[in-house]
């Protein structure tokens, strides 16, 4: 039988992790700009680099190149999506994976859509790279997405297997 004790609300523990993750990005790319200028690169292991680099685009540079319109599509789909990640957060509060993958994708939106209202840009400073290849450059906030968006994958294949007509939390 069902237990009818209502589940405790841990809306707090989703909107704490966001503003963790926000606040760690935040503080890592203020750190980063008050060590490297731009396009300085300081190298700390065979593989992995720090740069200072000012992304006006979106996920790999996607079109930073453009003339500047970007910045308030991206700024508005960050909005958008934001917003959609808050009410679902505070509507389904029981979801564990779920809304651990999404409080990480919110704190990241918000961290970098900061960056882009700030200072125009995203900075990125995170560089891996191999045999001379360089993955491009990234941040706390885009690892923050990363993982979310891999939580959200996982949570789907878990949350299809469930048996039909079971709870779903």
């Amino acid at each position: 039988m069902p237990s009818t004790r209502p589940v405790r609300s841990c809306r707090p523990l989703w909107f704490a992790v966001a503003g963790a993750v926000m606040l760690l990005d935040q503080w890592s790319k203020a750190w980063i700009l008050e060590l490297l200028a731009t396009g300085e690169n300081r190298v700390l292991t065979p593989f992995f680099n720090l740069v200072l680099v000012h992304n006006q685009g979106a996920a790999f540079s996607m079109l930073s190149d453009a003339a500047g319109w970007q910045r308030g599509l991206f700024s508005i789909i960050a909005l958008g999506i934001s917003a959609w990640i808050a009410v679902t957060l505070w509507r389904h509060p029981a979801r564990s994976l779920l809304n651990g993958a999404l409080s990480l994708i919110l704190g990241g939106a918000v961290g970098n859509l900061t960056d882009r209202l700030m200072r125009g840009a995203v900075v990125d400073f995170l560089d891996f790279h191999w045999l001379g290849h360089h993955w491009p450059a990234f941040n706390v906030a885009d690892s923050a997405i990363t993982v979310g968006a891999v939580l959200l994958v996982l949570d789907a294949f878990i949350s299809g297997r469930r048996p039909q007509g079971g709870t779903h939390h």
